[in-house]
């Protein structure tokens, strides 16, 4: 249910009875500004891909040696032929997606001996400042149960050493329902989240081993199905469809991402035949693999996607093992033995066709026989790219397929592009356009803002005692950005407001939708026009776990769009875990100090020398009695470094009620040497009733100190 406040904040901010600041008398200030980071750098200026017009074939290149992009080439030193027909290069550039040189920006991480990591809050990016975006496809219903082990070990690798602030990814199973593409973040909690959700598909087309040993029941078999149907029972054919469908759905949705995208695909088994993918000869299957593939890498080439590939089963020994019912001291030669050999190599290298196919088409590379499956390697391909065109010919839009090569004169250099195109231009590939309600979903599931509307969101989990968890999200509105009309005296604006929780995998969980009209006369509306409107948002979830909340506004009679979106975990709390909720931060008014910023709690920008609180409630505080024993700290931290470090104070438990849901309130008063910029609070509370074994959690939120 969305309740609206024409003014400021007058709600409930953690639980009953508790009200977080009053409606200042005359402000004077402006509505607040974007935070810094959202302006784009003057370097990076969007780019067309692949194009494919009427007078202009434009595709991607990568050139390396000795595993190091070459970026210093002209035109010159290349050649491009269209269906074996050399073509005369007319438009040339390399493309950067390091930003100043630079192959990452450095982050901090907590210390090993830390029992609380140091928070990092990510930058919300635009999308002129997106460098790399990777979906990373993990194909379990294609994987072993050996495999997904050491999956889950090199991504969380992954993402500490090679993810960038400015790069997007997205972690995605192929085993799980994909609402969404919201998942596209440069936030590695999102990130390392969907990591540890990564477990072994029971209905994989693979089974528990790499190998079925020699003598075990066919995986086909195992769960009483005939040969050709998986352990669940579907068809093994319907598996790898169900694998190819994900990878369709998810290219769908990065072609309105801009610039050069990667898919990484990460799969035991992704086959190109039938008969490969256990079907009985003979039979008719419904899916020709091959053909559907070679589809998937076409849309892959008009949404400017290139796709890599990982043989999840890493470097394989493919002899008998201890498992294997053989008797190899009865045997009177390695005939049998070899057989064993031959067999799995011959496997490992059927598995992997259909991985091999999307790669080189689309001009990408397969990693196998590796353990770390190429991922740091993948990022290096994608640090930059040459755009090379040429003017096709007339009978180039045949609707046919056109091969393309590239080659680069100087000796030593190996380049990659995609092997080609079909015959229609983007004119004719093109959408048809957008309803009104296209667009709003599609700001929804968009990872980058919408910022035709500014909007400022501040999501956080309470334990309600009668409604058990909630989200609850606090918005703020610039009522500049949206058209007021009068009205019988009143200033009217008629929004539509969709918000939607997205859970694992970007499952939606919950959704609203709600289409009104804010009224504002008088005075109401100058004071509506400097402080801005603020709406809270309250989601009852059953569910534990990660959630992403998104929210798009449009504005009806203009079409403007603003969307905000934010990462919020709910805890497990009937196991005893000490938990914080979210923490509600705002200014405290002084007379002699400039006004707070408009828009409190939900737009967290405070001007130096500010006297700020930070409200939260901590829940099992008392799990192992009184709870005496509890202590509470800040912390205050600037681009991942530690600044302030407040000492350890006890909870304040003077007129608690509810025992398991005590409430806190820390004053922090912000040193006027403090710079202008993002910082992160983050509070820490600790319960030593028990010494040997003292419990921690922690929660934090950003904010913004302005002038």
């Amino acid at each position: 249910m969305i309740r609206r406040s024409l003014i400021w904040l007058s709600i409930l901010i953690l639980h009953a009875g508790l009200v977080v600041g009053q409606l200042p008398q005359e402000p004077t200030v402006s509505p607040p500004k974007l935070p810094s980071q959202m302006q784009p750098p003057p370097d990076i200026a969007p780019q067309d891909v692949v194009k494919i017009t009427t007078n202009l074939v434009q595709v991607d290149a990568v050139v390396m040696k000795d595993g190091k992009q070459v970026t210093d080439l002209t035109a010159d030193d290349f050649e491009l032929f269209e269906d074996g027909k050399p073509q005369a290069i007319t438009n040339f550039s390399y493309i950067s997606n390091v930003a100043n040189g630079a192959t990452t920006t450095p982050v901090a991480h907590a210390k090993s001996k830390e029992k609380i990591a140091t928070p990092v809050a990510p930058a919300e990016i635009s999308p002129d400042q997106a460098r790399r975006t990777v979906a990373i496809m993990v194909d379990d219903l294609g994987m072993s149960f050996s495999s997904v082990s050491v999956v889950r070990r090199q991504l969380r690798k992954y993402i500490d050493e090679e993810v960038s602030p400015n790069d997007l990814i997205a972690i995605i199973r192929t085993g799980g329902d994909v609402g969404a593409l919201q998942q596209f973040t440069n936030d590695k909690r999102v990130l390392t989240t969907a990591v540890d959700h990564i477990r072994w598909n029971p209905c994989s087309r693979v089974g528990v081993h790499v190998f079925n040993p020699v003598g075990a029941p066919p995986v086909q078999e195992t769960a009483g199905h005939g040969y050709g149907y998986g352990p669940c029972g579907q068809a093994m054919v319907d598996s790898i469809q169900a694998s190819i469908h994900i990878f369709d759905f998810v290219l769908d949705g990065m072609k309105y991402l801009p610039g050069r995208k990667s898919m990484v695909i990460l799969s035991d088994n992704l086959p190109i035949s039938t008969q490969m993918a256990g079907e009985v000869p003979g039979e008719d299957s419904d899916l020709n693999i091959e053909a559907v593939l070679h589809k998937v890498a076409e849309k892959a080439i008009r949404a400017a996607v290139v796709i890599y590939a990982a043989d999840t089963r890493g470097l394989q020994y493919t002899g008998p093992t201890a498992a294997d019912k053989v008797d190899i001291a009865g045997a009177r030669d390695t005939s049998a033995l070899s057989r064993i050999s031959i067999a799995r190599s011959t496997a490992m290298f059927n598995d992997r066709l259909g991985s091999d196919l999307l790669t080189r088409k689309t001009g990408g590379f397969l990693n196998m026989n590796s353990n770390d499956f190429g991922l740091k390697k993948i990022m290096v391909d994608q640090q930059g790219y040459y755009l090379i065109g040429f003017r096709p010919a007339d009978d180039t839009f045949n609707r046919r397929h056109h091969a393309l090569k590239v080659s680069v004169k100087k000796p030593g250099l190996t380049v990659r592009t995609r092997d080609g195109f079909y015959g229609f231009t983007d004119h004719q590939e093109r959408l048809a356009r957008l309803t009104p309600d296209d667009e709003i979903n599609k700001a929804l599931i968009s990872p980058f803002s919408a910022q035709n509307i500014n909007l400022r969101l501040t999501s956080f989990f309470v334990d309600d005692p009668k409604d058990g968890p909630v989200v609850r999200s606090l918005l703020y509105l610039n009522p500049h950005d949206v058209t007021f009309t009068e009205q019988d005296g009143w200033q009217v604006t008629n929004l539509k407001i969709k918000t939607m929780v997205f859970g694992d995998n970007g499952k939606p969980v919950a959704e609203e939708e709600r289409t009104g009209t804010i009224r504002f006369r008088g005075g109401g509306y100058q004071r509506a026009l400097r402080e801005g409107v603020t709406y809270t948002l309250d989601f009852p979830l059953a569910v534990k776990g990660p959630f992403q909340i998104r929210l798009a506004v449009r504005d009806d009679q203009t079409s403007n769009i603003g969307s905000a979106g934010q990462f919020v975990e709910l805890p497990n709390l009937s196991n005893g875990r000490l938990a914080i909720s979210g923490i509600v931060a705002r200014a405290v008014t002084d007379p002699d100090k400039p006004e707070p910023i408009a828009g409190g709690p939900a737009v967290r920008q405070f001007h130096q020398g500010s006297e700020v609180t930070f409200a939260y409630s901590i829940y099992n505080g008392n799990i192992r009695g009184p709870a005496s024993g509890l202590t509470t700290q800040i912390r205050l931290f600037r681009d991942g470094q530690n600044v302030f470090t407040g000492a350890s104070v006890p909870v304040n438990l003077a007129g608690q009620t509810d025992p398991q849901r005590l409430m806190n309130v820390l004053k922090f008063k912000l040193s006027p040497q403090l710079e202008p910029g993002n910082y992160i609070c983050q509070i820490i509370v600790t319960d030593s009733s028990d010494k040997e074994k003292p419990r921690t959690a922690s929660q934090w939120i950003d904010f913004e100190i302005v002038k």
